[in-house]
């Protein structure tokens, strides 16, 4: 494929409410990753326009049809949209790789279609998970009706913008619910054009709607509104803390976080391959320069293959190419912010001076362009009070543990505050289950390391990983509400 012109990308800076584009103040700008170029300004709605938006998607649900429709309605239109995503990938692709950290390449190749494929498998679930009739006495009927919230606040993170944000609205809407979502104010762009195709699809308006601006102005009106029913978030553990105390001080409502990880990679010298197992840890570290909840920024490896294993990450780091995400042969994107890659090169330079080792790396890439770059990092001779080891980083920093048994393998892998994902490479299947249950991890990977296209399996952690699941039918469930009811319809003596 060609290169893109990213100066061909238009953006508009507005709001997303009832069908239509809001403009507003103008209060943010917005910055290429790539080239740390300005490119688009964003309004910033406060409390008052906040209002509006979820005012205007409450009028949508109370009197509007979508939550009383038969389910299998609700899913044509969920078919239809995820149809205008994907043959819109010529528009999206662009508008999430310009505005993002993601390659071309892999937005046009990954991020559009699993945004599509995502939305079907939501749409599915509409007609086919609901309540039940439970056991009672003969001269009665008990039922559990499943409802909808009524209205969903959802926050998006700016890693992967499309992907993040069909995982909190194709849920809600699959149910029933109205969504007001609020996307990073870093990546706020291609999911305007998600929001349109939702009306082309069909989607009454008012539905589906988009406020733009920041976490501490925006995200906090919109979590605090007392018509927002439920809130979802995806983000890191600190925000989504801040998020619990929000919604307890405001009425005490449910929240889906998924939050921060620190994810273990452990590979025992029963490997079936090691060389695949050394390009699958560095993938999963490297992959979108590390800026993934579940990157597996932990190897804990058995001594006997630790060495080996080491040359051949280091190997596969080296055949990475650093570059704007509209080149199509990059393949290490830059740090969302110059800041970020600053402040990743920080806790390296903390580690080596707490007596870590660096292989490869540990360093700024400042000939990849204007951008904020960062080689892949393998640290070796750490432990779990070093910096590195201990805080999620959200870069391509790879920590290096090795274990003689079991037992200690597991120590390592043990986490005090993190427990998002794992993957464990060995060939006993034993062992495999063993660790299946042992690990503290909402997700564990064996012999493989990330998720596939099953959207039917849940993801969500452990511990301060967060609460609640994305995917698979826990996260559809967990935009219902269930009601008892019990019918006495016996004839009075």
């Amino acid at each position: 494929m060609e290169n893109l012109n990213p100066d061909s990308v238009a953006v508009r800076g507005a709001h997303f409410i009832g069908g239509t584009w809001v403009d507003d103040r103008a209060g943010l700008e917005v910055r290429r990753p790539s080239d740390n170029r300005a490119y688009g300004e964003l309004p910033v709605a406060d409390a008052a326009l906040v209002d509006r938006a979820v005012q205007n998607a409450w009028h949508a649900f109370r009197y509007g049809d979508w939550a009383r429709r038969p389910p299998r309605e609700r899913a044509r239109v969920l078919r239809r949209w995820a149809d205008l995503v994907e043959a819109d990938a010529s528009t999206l692709a662009p508008l999430e790789s310009v505005g993002s950290t993601r390659p071309i390449r892999d937005a046009l190749a990954w991020d559009v279609p699993f945004t599509a494929e995502g939305i079907r498998f939501f749409a599915e679930l509409a007609d086919k998970l609901g309540g039940e009739v439970a056991a009672t006495r003969s001269d009665s009927l008990g039922m559990t009706i499943a409802e909808p919230y009524g209205m969903i606040g959802a926050i998006a993170p700016w890693n992967f913008p499309l992907v993040m944000a069909s995982w909190k609205i194709a849920p809600a809407l699959a149910a029933g619910n109205a969504v007001v979502l609020k996307p990073s104010e870093l990546t706020p762009f291609s999911v305007l054009r998600l929001a349109e195709l939702a009306i082309a699809a069909g989607m009454p308006p008012g539905i589906f709607n988009v406020v733009q601006g920041t976490g501490h102005e925006t995200g906090d009106a919109l979590v605090r509104h007392p018509r927002i029913a439920k809130v979802t978030f995806t983000g890191s553990t600190r925000t989504g803390a801040a998020i619990m105390a929000a919604c307890a001080e405001c009425g005490t409502k449910p929240v889906t976080l998924e939050l921060g990880g620190k994810s273990p990679q452990i590979v025992f010298a029963d490997a079936p391959d090691i060389d695949r197992a050394a390009r699958m840890v560095a993938g999963a570290i490297a992959g979108n320069a590390g800026q993934v909840c579940v990157a597996g920024s932990r190897l804990i490896v058995q001594r006997g293959v630790a060495e080996r294993l080491v040359d051949g990450i280091a190997g596969a780091f080296a055949a990475l190419k650093a570059g704007p995400t509209w080149h199509a042969d990059t393949t290490l994107p830059p740090i969302i912010r110059p800041s970020d890659a600053a402040r990743i090169d920080g806790v390296v330079q903390r580690t080596v001076q707490a007596g870590a080792q660096i292989v490869t790396g540990g360093r700024l890439l400042a000939a990849a362009g204007d951008g904020g770059y960062y080689a892949p990092t393998i640290l070796t001779g750490v432990h779990a009070d070093m910096e590195a080891v201990r805080d999620e980083i959200f870069g391509p920093v790879l920590t290096v543990q090795t274990f003689d048994d079991d037992d200690e393998a597991l120590a390592l892998a043990d986490h005090p505050a993190y427990g998002l994902a794992s993957g464990l490479h060995t060939a006993d299947i034993g062992r495999a289950l063993r660790f299946a249950r042992r690990l503290e991890a909402g997700t564990v990977w064996i012999n493989r390391y990330g998720r596939s296209n099953d959207f039917v399996i849940p993801t969500g952690g452990y511990k301060r990983s967060g609460i609640g699941k994305d995917l698979g039918r826990q996260a559809y469930e967990a935009n219902l509400r269930f009601k008892s009811v019990l019918v006495d319809f016996a004839l009075p003596d």
